[in-house]
């Protein structure tokens, strides 16, 4: 197990953080995640997806209305496609297993039917946003074993810059949605990825009530460590986070065609009222 003060120092970049707190495997592992970008080709063992599904599926899941399905993408060329719709990252094309996670209420119209009942709470925006947590809380259990077993992840938001591509290539019926995609595989250890640092706690927890004013101290500081981490791990971001993460929201079209995710989902069968 790896000495807890080293891991919450890449945690957060600093030295800062009282590490005397409750510990097990199972933290360590979580505080060691890192997002791998580059895949050997090795085979995944026997078995491993239908682990890492089990895994999903032991997630909380709304009134176990378990409104979630997932693709599991191996072919070459399907995952060559899903890369191009994705910016044409390499890493899902090299991955031995890419996992599209779903909101899906396609299953739920079906057994509706198949009751002879009607559907009707599924056309709102409730129900719509149920489902992507339910994928998100599937996919992060898949995440965790993923890694307690040695390999590596990483999400592919991208695939919402073309929702509507993406469901022709995994024949999506309608009211089911790519949430993201996931990579896993083995780490090619020859590119070194170190863990990214995240804000400081005092930026993120609140006690009582949320107070956005006293803020500013840790995202200074915060932005100092990520100037830090660009020039280390030789990433071409210009200025530090904060600027970084305004121009990533600055216009409609900083979202690389999500902007354009309303109108998709209609289009996809979600009536979102």
């Amino acid at each position: 197990m790896t000495n807890r003060t080293e891991l919450l120092n890449r945690r957060y970049g600093a030295d800062a953080f009282n590490a005397d707190i409750p510990w097990n495997e199972t933290i360590s592992n979580l505080l060691s995640h890192r997002s791998i970008r580059a895949y050997l080709s090795d085979r995944l063992p026997s078995n491993t997806l239908e682990t890492l599904v089990a895994a999903a599926q032991s997630a909380s899941t709304s009134s176990n209305l378990q409104t979630w399905s997932v693709v599991a993408v191996e072919d070459a060329q399907r995952k060559e496609k899903l890369s191009q719709l994705a910016n044409n990252q390499a890493h899902i094309r090299q991955c031995p297993l890419f996992l599209v996670w779903l909101a899906d209420l396609a299953r739920l119209t079906y057994v509706a039917d198949s009751q002879g009942l009607s559907h009707e709470g599924l056309d709102y925006l409730e129900m719509f946003l149920t489902a992507a947590i339910d994928a998100t809380l599937a996919a992060q259990n898949a995440v965790v074993a993923a890694e307690s077993l040695g390999l590596g992840t990483v999400y592919i938001g991208a695939l919402r810059n073309r929702p509507d591509a993406v469901a022709e290539i995994l024949n999506l019926p309608p009211h089911v949605f790519a949430v993201f995609g996931l990579c896993v595989g083995y780490a090619d250890s020859s590119v070194n990825v170190e863990v990214k640092p995240r804000l400081p706690q005092a930026a993120v927890l609140h006690r009582e009530t949320y107070q956005l004013e006293k803020q500013d101290k840790e995202i200074a500081v915060y932005n100092q460590i990520m100037k830090t981490f660009y020039n280390s791990q030789q990433m071409n971001v210009t200025g530090d986070w904060s600027e970084h993460s305004a121009k990533r929201v600055a216009f409609a079209e900083s979202l690389s065609g999500r902007d354009r995710l309303r109108e998709a989902l209609k289009n996809l069968g979600f009536e979102l009222r």
